[in-house]
């Protein structure tokens, strides 16, 4: 058994098999992974809000999509990962709110999801697999060993993806 790797809000962490890393309660919250098949080594950033540029003075990078994905990018081929290797993974973006009318502004989940995948076209990483939307949050777990993505929520069936 490799270790329990626990990835706070706004936070990430790499590991390598046989880690698990997990993250709890993804609601509008993004959990993307990183993972190099052939090394076995894979990231996890749990990031909240899309975009850090509508901030000033911004010191948590994880916090956010367009600088968690990144940082994460660099700390997992610091780790040995090859970026033509990596695959990358999302789950979370849920809509947590009931909104009256379609507010954009109210849609976090998904404009967090939007963002994962504009920044993985960017860096020419394939994005594979996805469990994101509805109206529920996950907890997730990246096995290093096998690349399994596994999504559990309340009262749902856990998936692999």
């Amino acid at each position: 058994m490799g270790e329990l790797i626990k990835v706070g809000m706004a936070d990430l962490k790499v590991g390598r098999a046989p880690d698990t890393l997990t993250t709890l309660g993804l609601g509008s919250c993004i959990g993307l992974t990183l993972y190099d098949p052939v090394s076995k080594i894979g990231g996890l950033v749990h990031y909240m809000l899309p975009d850090s540029t509508k901030l000033k003075n911004n010191t948590n990078i994880a916090k956010f999509g367009d600088t968690g994905i990144r940082e994460l990018l660099k700390q997992v081929l610091a780790s040995g990962a090859n970026q033509r290797r990596l695959v990358a993974k999302i789950a979370g973006g849920a809509c947590m709110f009931e909104m009256s009318g379609l507010s954009s502004v109210g849609n976090v989940g998904a404009r967090n999801a939007e963002a994962a995948k504009e920044i993985l076209k960017e860096l020419k990483i394939p994005l594979v697999a996805e469990d994101t939307g509805l109206n529920y949050g996950r907890t997730v777990e990246l096995k290093c060993e096998t690349g399994e993505y596994v999504i559990k929520a309340v009262g749902k069936q856990i998936k692999v993806i």
